[in-house]
């Protein structure tokens, strides 16, 4: 028998490690898949359509707030990312718990809607590392990783109101620590619904 699905939330600013985490659980876990948000912004250069992101033109975006399509939805820097009720309902449907990778207010508005669900906040060691391993991924130019860094303030602002802080200092212990978090809430036996 499957364990109880769950909701997974996990947010950290840009560089925390949060997308490094949640592919990490789901390649040891069959029965977690992440939930594909969808985004306004352009595809990098290594990103697939529907695998990391459904990219949508911001008409597409739009029109789908319009029609409640949307468990969340939040600009974040210059651009609109949402999670699609639909895409959550199938996949807990079919017996997954679903990991998120999204940003803290996000994360807080699946919380009034699933208070079930487990929120986990992943935060760098320190600024300097941040700093690091954003020049690192050389996927953004120094204005936008001064927005990003700008950011930091608020996020760790809304922390505080997680089920857990993580700080990501060796990533092996960060990932068996989130993967142990799961567990003690599958073995709970909540089961996730839609009221």
């Amino acid at each position: 028998m499957r364990p109880t699905p769950q909701l997974v939330v996990l947010s950290s600013p840009s560089g925390g490690g949060k997308t490094t985490i949640c592919k990490a659980l789901v390649s040891q876990n069959p029965d977690y898949k992440i939930s594909v948000s969808a985004t306004t912004r352009p595809a990098r250069d290594n990103e697939s359509n529907g695998v990391d992101y459904l990219f949508l033109s911001s008409q597409e975006f739009f029109q789908r707030v319009k029609n409640d399509e949307f468990l969340e939805y939040e600009e974040v820097h210059g651009n609109y990312y949402g999670t699609l009720k639909s895409d959550v309902q199938k996949l807990l449907e079919e017996g997954y718990t679903v990991i998120f990778d999204i940003d803290v207010n996000g994360a807080l508005s699946i919380k009034k809607k699933f208070p079930e669900a487990i929120l986990i906040f992943i935060r760098p060691p320190s600024l300097a590392e941040l700093k690091r391993r954003l020049r690192a991924r050389k996927t953004e130019d120094p204005d936008s990783i001064e927005k990003r860094l700008q950011r930091l303030p608020r996020e760790y602002a809304k922390a505080k109101f997680f089920d857990y802080d993580i700080v990501n200092e060796e990533l092996k212990k960060t990932i068996d620590q989130v993967q142990q978090i799961i567990e003690t809430h599958q073995r709970r036996e909540t089961y996730v619904s839609n009221s």
